[in-house]
């Protein structure tokens, strides 16, 4: 089934309530809208809609496509809608698959736009002779998507494409669509669009929702956490959740809401989407929530989930969870000099600590919040940072990013930028702390090991949180100042 006409409505109220002035200049297509026939179809007349993607890269630009149909114009992705298309975002999606060859998994939705579009264009087609189409409309829906990968290669269709080329922001062909791009926020780059909650009651039970059983809906049939899309007027992630969880369970009253980790899962349209999870408490009954959306809400135990239809991941990130709330075994730790091993008298061995300085295309730094019941800077943000066991330092490093984060390094662009020497105690074994600058990788950040760290942010490097590790912070003032060694601990 194509896109229903209530799904288009609900998109270009939205668009309207962003952009009142443009209603007359939509006025056929609000005509369309109101008579019968099929909007979305190539044979409707005197218009129909259409679907293009601005496709924006991690340096901030965007794609076009050389569109043979058009005398070698430069346009951006986009065509027809076809029957087979549940969604418009989704014909967007397939066309620039199609032009391009890059697939729906490597795009995310713009957190600016979400799953809206960020300009609706109508503007007239010539005649077609050769397809026996006369003069008539276009209505193109634009959405807009981030690459998920750093860079992503295109392979074009030959019969419509002949070539491609990514452009900057200010030079996007489409003057309305341009405009809207530069007043908005889309320097950000991949980052969560979705938000959910792990809701327990502090028993060892999780609040699990059962989705609508529907065609249309995300997951459906499955049990899985409450939660949903950020829409552009939301200030926060935490503000999708609350506005979310008013909407589908007004009754549940959450406290202690904290973030948890980041995950990806795949959307209705093929997008990859980083859903950001948070954690909270509730200790009522499923009864009280006054659910609204979907068919029921259940309090399950992490031994019972197997036993029911369950979104992907969530039995293993619930157990996740779980684990981390068991009771902590007390341990002592002992500082001590390691063992000589043959070592010229007098040697005091090191232990080599590697981290990742990574800064995005706006310069920002990436650092990891450190679990409250992390052995070392507990509550603290750092570097994504690692011990070298038997191995290079580099080695370390891209094992250890990959570990942690889930991000992919060649050794090839990984430079060595400052040296700490540092040392807690008199006691303690000294450390040599190596921070290197990878100048490229792939993925986005993830949460790959939650007991360490909970969540990964980007910030400026000039304006780092109050609660960063002491020694991180050196490092990262010696880098922007140019100096590849400084002190700590030793006075």
């Amino acid at each position: 089934m194509p896109p229903s006409r209530a799904h288009i409505r609900e998109l270009v109220t939205a668009y309207l309530g962003r952009h009142p002035g443009e209603r007359p200049n939509l006025g056929p297509l609000l005509e369309a809208l109101a008579t019968p026939g099929e909007v979305t179809a190539r044979s409707t007349l005197p218009g129909h809609i259409t679907c293009s993607a601005a496709v924006i890269d991690h340096e901030g630009r965007v794609l076009h496509v050389r569109h043979n149909a058009s005398g070698g114009k430069w346009l951006l992705p986009g065509g027809h809608v076809e029957p087979a298309d549940a969604t418009l975002m989704a014909a967007a999606v397939r066309k620039v698959h199609e032009e391009t060859g890059i697939p729906p998994q490597a795009l995310c939705q713009s957190a600016a736009f979400c799953h809206e579009p960020a300009d609706i264009d109508v503007h007239p087609l010539d005649a077609n002779p050769a397809k026996g189409e006369p003069a008539h409309q276009h209505y193109d829906f634009r959405f807009v998507f981030h690459l998920v990968p750093p860079s992503g290669e295109t392979t074009v269709q030959a019969e419509e494409i002949s070539g491609t080329d990514w452009r900057p922001l200010d030079q996007v062909t489409s003057l309305t669509t341009r405009n809207k791009l530069l007043s908005a926020d889309v320097s950000a780059g991949p980052e969560p669009v979705n938000a959910s909650v792990i809701i327990h009651d502090n028993a060892g039970r999780y609040l699990l929702h059962l989705r609508d059983q529907r065609e249309g809906i995300w997951e459906p049939g499955v049990f899985a956490l409450l939660g949903g899309g950020r829409a552009p007027g939301d200030a926060s992630l935490e503000a999708t959740l609350l506005r979310e969880l008013a909407e589908e369970v007004p009754g549940v009253k959450l406290s202690g809401l904290e973030p948890y980790a980041v995950e990806e899962t795949t959307s209705v349209d093929g997008l990859t989407v980083p859903v950001q999870v948070f954690t909270a408490l509730w200790q009522g009954h499923p009864d009280s929530a006054g659910l609204r959306e979907g068919i029921l809400l259940h309090w399950s135990t992490p031994d019972m989930l197997d036993r029911s239809p369950q979104s992907p991941g969530l039995g293993d990130l619930i157990r996740r969870h779980a684990a981390q709330r068991l009771p902590a075994v007390p341990r002592l730790v002992q500082h001590h000099r390691l063992p000589a091993g043959g070592t010229p008298a007098g040697t005091e061995l090191h232990v080599v600590g590697v981290h990742l300085y990574l800064q995005d295309a706006d310069g920002r730094v990436l650092l990891g919040l450190r679990h409250p019941d992390s052995a070392y800077a507990g509550r603290l943000w750092h570097t994504l940072a690692g011990h070298c066991e038997r191995e290079d330092a580099v080695s370390s490093l891209i094992r250890e990013t990959e570990e942690e984060a889930g991000l992919i390094l060649d050794r090839e662009v990984i430079d060595l930028v400052h040296l700490v020497h540092s040392q807690d105690s008199p006691t303690a074994s000294p450390r040599i702390q190596l921070f290197f600058r990878a100048r490229s990788w792939s993925g986005v950040p993830q949460v790959r090991e939650p007991e360490r760290c909970v969540e990964w942010r980007w910030f400026s490097p000039k304006d780092l949180p109050d609660n960063t590790v002491p020694y991180t912070r050196q490092a990262i003032d010696a880098i922007l100042a140019g100096q590849p060694y400084s002190e700590m601990g030793w006075a």
